[in-house]
């Protein structure tokens, strides 16, 4: 039971004493990065899981409704059916675990997924993304508003002085970065955010999720992933309600290894349009 379920305050004061090995992360990183993550066999179920991780995103000044549909079509259909039906998966309702757009999109998003029969969430990134140097009062509206037109999740860009200066606030999941920044998600940090919200569950008996966003392309990289939660946090961290990959181009490469797996040839482009 966590200390805020007993009624009792919770002492952040431990946090304050955290020193980081940065050689060993280091060490950590590369090791993780060298070795193959999951024996040959096992990599199309590993590569479904990813997919299922995924917050399927576009977050482009020149985002369309149109666009916005194709996104959530192919989140609702993020694998071809013969390639899930040659590997016995087609009828498991294999989705995104979200799509993720700005405010101003959720209407569209909200909408193509009602149309598409689906109920796959829609997250916003609510709150003066990238930077989040507006007023508290904007961005409050924000998430308001992002709710009020159907948004279930939103990624709030913390205002980063409060972290800096160390004023902690409570949080569902964290998050890398925005995927706007020059470094997004790297694994050294990566490690020491793993490592933080797993002391964070032994001292409070609470659950953090984890959601690494910007650079990762490859289905190799969530493969990655993949093995270093499931190696810092357990397997009870490998669901999309504790784990997400923000993401725009990853699926492409993920259903094009799929691709490979099933036919034993790589696609050309058009066999596997993105939307």
């Amino acid at each position: 039971m966590s200390a805020h379920q007993q009624g009792t305050e919770l002492d952040l004061s431990w946090i304050s004493k955290i020193q980081v090995n940065k050689p060993a992360v280091l060490r950590r990183a590369e090791q993780i990065q060298a070795r193959r993550p999951v024996k040959k066999e096992w990599q199309a179920a590993w590569l479904l899981k990813a997919v299922t991780c995924i917050d399927l995103t576009t977050l482009s000044g020149d985002d369309t409704a149109s666009n916005i549909q194709r996104l959530c079509y192919k989140a609702k259909y993020p694998i071809r059916e013969d390639l899930l039906k040659a590997l016995n998966m087609h009828d498991k309702g294999i989705t995104t675990a979200a799509v993720c757009v700005y405010p101003a999109r959720v209407c569209d998003a909200v909408k193509a997924l009602k149309a598409a029969g689906c109920d796959i969430p829609v997250a916003s990134v609510a709150t003066g993304f990238p930077a989040g140097q507006t007023h508290l009062k904007t961005r409050l509206e924000e998430i308001r508003l992002a709710v009020e037109d159907g948004a279930t999740e939103i990624d709030v860009v913390i205002n980063r002085t409060l972290v800096l200066t160390g004023q902690w606030k409570g949080s569902d999941f964290i998050k890398t970065s925005t995927g706007k920044e020059t470094v997004n998600a790297t694994f050294p940090v990566a490690i020491v955010m793993l490592r933080a919200i797993r002391d964070f569950f032994w001292k409070t008996g609470n659950k953090v999720g984890f959601k690494p966003a910007g650079g990762i392309r490859s289905a190799k990289d969530s493969l990655v992933w993949l093995s270093l939660i499931k190696e810092e946090l357990g397997d009870e961290w490998m669901k999309p309600e504790l784990f997400r990959i923000g993401a725009s181009t990853l699926l492409a490469d993920i259903e094009r290894q799929i691709y490979h797996h099933v036919t034993g040839r790589y696609a050309a482009y058009h066999d596997l349009p993105m939307s």
